[in-house]
């Protein structure tokens, strides 16, 4: 084999190997997406002791836009107790997050209604493909002298792509 025919063998390999795994990296990490359907656990009480007595928690569910550059519009935000019954639709019609924006839900310390199984459902769109939201869900609470918190992070249960 000539030199020059090894010279742009090896150039061409350390081109592809150099550039082919940023590009895939780059895909796979950030996970564009125009929309999906988000579960998010969180607990409206948990268990404490041995005689497993409930501790009542605040909870606040955050939604977080963290695309720079491009606003996602908010359809759903559904809240379901342990076994799975819808307890409350907290959107009436869509709203718009501009970019790098946030929303918070709070389901109120003395609402146990959910029990230690609940969940929300997040559904979101973009007419772009974005950076998806964060969704999370933040607990705390206090009984005398204890307290308590935590969080939780939504699960992405359909993508739209």
């Amino acid at each position: 084999m000539k030199k020059s025919s090894l010279f742009v063998y090896l150039l061409s390999l350390l081109t592809i190997l150099f550039f082919y795994p940023l590009h895939s990296y780059a895909n796979e990490k950030i996970g564009f997406s125009n929309g999906q359907k988000i579960y998010a656990p969180v607990y409206s009480h948990i268990y404490a002791g041995n005689n497993e007595r409930p501790f009542l928690l605040t909870v606040t569910l955050s939604i977080r836009n963290t695309d720079p550059k491009n606003p996602i519009k908010i359809n759903v935000v559904d809240y379901y107790q342990s076994q799975g019954k819808l307890l409350e639709k907290y959107l009436k019609k869509p709203v718009t997050l501009n970019p790098l924006g946030s929303l918070r839900y709070i389901v109120p310390e003395r609402d146990k209604t959910g029990g230690s199984g609940a969940n929300f459902i997040v559904e979101w769109k973009s007419e772009k493909y974005v950076n998806p939201p964060i969704v999370e869900s933040i607990m705390i609470g206090t009984q005398g002298q204890q307290g308590i918190s935590f969080t939780s992070r939504g699960q992405v249960i359909f993508n739209s792509n």
